[in-house]
């Protein structure tokens, strides 16, 4: 189903990906669902990889996610197993099997614990996983990895997806050069917490584990956690960041260190751009929304009130219409259940004020606006009027497209 799609009208082409010391990546079609392209990848990692990973906040996880929660209890990581097509979720003890049999059957290739072997999946919810195709996959995929797999491996974990997502960096610590590497998949069921999404990120750098986790999990904050196609938690998100030790710079225990400046810079800007090419690739997309806020009592408050406008319908459907509709902005701030004051909000669209301290501006000119609208990238402003709290949220239209793929998403 993922190549029967027309590549999304905001795609962006992958940028070239050098090797990252210490990873070798790799997929195959093992066809657990799909026919005719690959479905299932594997990396391979240098002994003494840290590991740090944000999951779904969902109550109805799956297997996957569970496997890889208690898989970081030491912070290590020889082995990444991905599938597509199939989420392994609600299958109870089947889907828990499933996660130890290929856990086991990597470990055996790679020589390393079942516990340092983890494990997504991403697809159909509800339907037994059928392991076995992967078992029997592995030890050939196993033999192709390579430390320039990244691309193929971005493109072997699509679903609905339309386009493969990567994205690299490279930044200093001390006096050292390190790289940082990442893949997304993500088109629909995306939203905060995290989204149907999986992103598997490396370096070279040598960091500990706890370090790693502090970064992503602030990075995840700014960045996946501010993106939604349309409101839907997925059961099966995960983010996983490997650190491979490999560039030999000195080791930093302090997630704040000055001496790591750069390469939290560099990690922030790779998140936010895999998140971003996750809204470029939302479902029956035409156009992105980039929300601001400004003026709320919190930033907590300023990211809900974001938050709302973008995961408006009404909103949304207004964007895909190109309509400067306005006060469907309005209605989202009022409804969203934060601190806002009608006589102080301030509404823009595309650098252009509308609406200031709760009026239109006097000899508002829509004109610019209009021709605003008719692009792909849309720009909203609101400024609340009651505080310093800001916030940034990411969102797409909503078309026909988005119910054409979900009316038919297990056909």
């Amino acid at each position: 189903m993922a190549n029967a799609l027309p590549v999304s009208p905001l795609a962006r082409p992958m940028p070239e990906l050098p090797p990252v010391a210490g990873v070798r990546f790799g997929a195959t079609a093992a066809g657990i669902r799909y026919k005719g392209r690959t479905d299932l990848v594997m990396a391979e990692f240098a002994p003494g990889t840290t590991v740090a990973g944000v999951y779904t906040r969902s109550k109805c996880p799956g297997a996957p996610v569970d496997w890889c929660r208690a898989a970081m209890a030491d912070g290590r990581a020889r082995a990444l197993v991905v599938n597509a097509g199939n989420a392994n979720v609600f299958t109870g003890r089947a889907g828990f099997e499933a996660t130890q049999a290929n856990a086991a059957d990597a470990a055996r290739l790679v020589n390393c614990a079942a516990s340092e072997v983890f494990l997504a999946s991403t697809g159909v919810i509800g339907e037994i996983l059928p392991y076995q195709k992967i078992s029997a996959a592995l030890p050939g995929l196993y033999a192709t990895l390579s430390d320039d797999g990244w691309a193929d491996a971005a493109r072997g974990i699509m679903t609905t997806d339309t386009f493969p997502k990567a994205a690299t960096r490279t930044a200093r610590i001390g006096e050292t050069t390190v790289r940082l590497q990442g893949i997304v998949k993500g088109s629909g069921m995306v939203a905060p917490d995290m989204a149907t999404l999986l992103s598997f990120i490396a370096t070279d750098a040598k960091l500990p584990a706890g370090v790693i986790q502090s970064l992503l999990t602030d990075g995840v904050n700014r960045s996946f956690n501010c993106i939604t196609v349309d409101s839907d938690t997925s059961t099966s998100d995960m983010i996983l960041l490997f650190a491979t030790g490999q560039a030999g710079n000195t080791e930093i225990g302090d997630a704040q260190s000055p001496h790591l400046a750069d390469f939290r810079e560099a990690l922030d800007s790779l998140l936010l751009e895999l998140a971003l090419l996750v809204i470029r690739d939302g479902e029956g997309v035409t156009k992105m929304m980039h929300i601001t806020v400004t003026g709320a009592v919190s930033d907590e408050s300023a990211h809900r009130v974001a938050m709302a406008v973008a995961n408006s319908p009404l909103v949304k459907t207004a964007v895909a219409g190109e309509d400067a509709n306005w006060g469907r902005v309005v209605m989202a701030v009022g409804k969203c259940g934060e601190p806002a004051n009608r006589d102080t909000l301030s509404v823009g669209i595309g650098g252009t004020w509308i609406a200031q301290n709760g009026t239109v501006v006097p000899d508002y000119d829509e004109t610019p606006v209009v021709a605003h609208m008719r692009g792909q990238e849309i720009e909203i402003t609101i400024d609340l009027g009651l505080g310093n709290g800001t916030a940034q949220a990411w969102g797409c239209d909503l078309t026909h497209g988005y119910i054409d793929i979900n009316g038919s998403y297990r056909s």
